[in-house]
């Protein structure tokens, strides 16, 4: 199945490959990065190989997967986005993260859309969660801009963390005196 390379006005997202395990395991060892992303540890590259080959394996497997973030024009990484199932369950999570020199821009947020959209039109899910340590109040703005909602705070790995989640509005059927000038669905409220 795979996953399409995705344009948005500012950015491409690309499939993740195993040519990138160099460029993540650098994002994801950045001590700004990491912070809320592997819980502060620094981890290895062959950790990282492995998230990366599970990551490649997956979307090519169901299509849920993640992205390369590249600012236009395409050069360096700047991070990622994407789905990934929780904990081997069917629930999905949207996970996103940029290097420091791109924070504060708007980055994160078109990004996330961009892979919503996706995930959404691509009916690979009807619910998306994100997790986020709750001092992360960036990370919450995008979330917050992105039209989730809060569900909950609880512990995780020790840590407090806040979950969001987002629901694509379901469609529903309607019926007409005149069929002619009703349309066959229209917008759930809300």
């Amino acid at each position: 199945m795979g996953l399409p390379t995705l344009e948005t006005e500012r950015l491409i997202l690309r499939p993740w490959s195993l040519d990138d395990i160099d460029a993540l395991h650098q994002i994801w060892t950045d001590p700004q990065v990491r912070r809320y992303l592997w819980d502060d540890e620094v981890i290895s590259s062959q950790r990282v190989a492995a998230a990366v080959e599970d990551g490649v394996a997956a979307a090519n497997r169901n299509g849920v997967g993640l992205w390369c973030v590249l600012p236009k024009p395409a050069s360096a990484l700047a991070g990622f986005c994407g789905f990934r199932y929780i904990d081997d369950a069917s629930e999905i999570e949207l996970l996103y993260g940029l290097l420091p020199d791109y924070w504060g821009q708007g980055l994160a947020t078109e990004a996330a859309r961009a892979a919503l959209a996706y995930g959404f039109d691509a009916a690979l899910f009807t619910r998306v969660y994100v997790r986020t340590d709750v001092p992360n109040r960036a990370s919450v703005r995008v979330m917050e801009r992105l039209g989730m909602k809060f569900e909950r705070e609880t512990r995780l790995a020790a840590r407090s963390t806040l979950i969001y989640s987002l629901t694509r509005r379901p469609r529903r059927s309607i019926t007409c005196a005149d069929d002619a000038r009703c349309p066959a669905e229209i917008p759930a409220p809300g």
